[in-house]
């Protein structure tokens, strides 16, 4: 799976699947709760984490900090089961619609998005948490 030289119409309306990846070999992925349709999580995927995804059923990704291929739980055993991928126009970014087996943020959070900016607090006292 590599990125292919495809036409701006055959890369919006076709049929053939050819993640852009970026110069870093990197394309978003996003995932929501299959159930609730809530952002569990923003990460990247790599052309191999792609493919363990999609061969395993199990959403992997690649971690820039660590420099490696990791699955989401592969140590809390909170993984996430892939139930759709969604593809975006010009293939360079992913919604993954997964059921999650467990909180999917490494602080216990259900959601790594679990607070908001308060647009009319101070800059330093700006997030509120939210429940997920």
């Amino acid at each position: 799976m590599t990125d292919v030289n495809l036409s701006r119409d055959d890369r919006e309306h076709g049929t053939q699947f050819a993640p852009k990846f970026d110069s870093l070999g990197l394309l978003t992925a996003v995932v929501v709760d299959s159930a609730t349709g809530g952002v569990l999580v923003v990460a990247f995927m790599n052309a191999e984490s792609l493919a363990r995804t999609r061969s395993t059923g199990k959403v992997h990704f690649w971690s820039r900090s660590r420099q490696k291929l990791w699955m989401k739980g592969e140590t809390s055993g909170h993984v996430l089961e892939v139930e759709e991928i969604l593809v975006d126009c010009d293939q360079d970014a992913l919604v993954i619609s997964a059921r999650p087996a467990g909180p999917t943020c490494h602080t216990g959070e259900q959601s790594c998005f679990y607070r908001r900016l308060d647009p009319g607090a101070e800059d330093t006292r700006a997030l509120v948490k939210v429940n997920t």
